[in-house]
């Protein structure tokens, strides 16, 4: 694996209306998983520029449905870099199924995605989370941070300085 430290840098994420009074808590991926966790497993998905996490949010759709975008700071200490995707020699085979199409997987044919094995493997090495580039965005990159790993020089920060954001699920009333 390649690892690199992060930030501090702005990151993006379109929430589902729900998540946004725990917009770092990484429980929605939590509940279902996700490309790089598991069911159980915390992870906080994030892309690096604004039109990648819409694009995300999006997916296959052709309407956008209600979300919210909220704004991060992110640095992390140890983070799996790949950007770059799989290339022979520098990566183990396994890597080269990051991008599965891990719904199809694990939801139609109840096979375990490889995905969860390398992001197993990731937070094994200690990694804070996994540097990856967008299936649904060219050049977008995303980030997909295992919020109940991280150590005291990380940190997740929301921007929200005028409050707005929804306190807990009682503001949905």
């Amino acid at each position: 694996m390649i690892f690199t430290t992060l930030g501090p840098l702005a990151a993006y994420r379109m929430h589902l209306p729900k998540w946004a009074a725990t917009p770092a808590s990484g429980a929605g991926a939590a509940a279902h998983g996700g490309r790089a966790n598991r069911p159980g497993t915390h992870a906080l998905y994030v892309a690096l520029e604004p039109v990648t996490a819409v694009r995300e949010y999006q997916q296959a759709s052709t309407l956008l449905p209600p979300g919210t975008l909220v704004s991060y700071t992110v640095e992390l200490s140890k983070v799996v870099d790949f950007r770059a995707g799989y290339k022979p020699g520098a990566w183990p085979e396994l890597w080269e199924e990051f991008a599965c199409d891990w719904r199809e997987l694990w939801f139609n044919q109840s096979i375990e995605p490889p995905s969860w094995v390398l992001a197993d493997d990731a937070i094994a090495a200690s990694a804070m989370g996994i540097l990856f580039a967008s299936t649904v965005e060219p050049g977008g990159t995303n980030l997909v941070i295992y919020t109940q790993e991280l150590g005291p020089l990380d940190r997740i920060e929301v921007h929200d300085p005028a409050g707005a954001l929804p306190k807990n699920q009682d503001s949905w009333r």
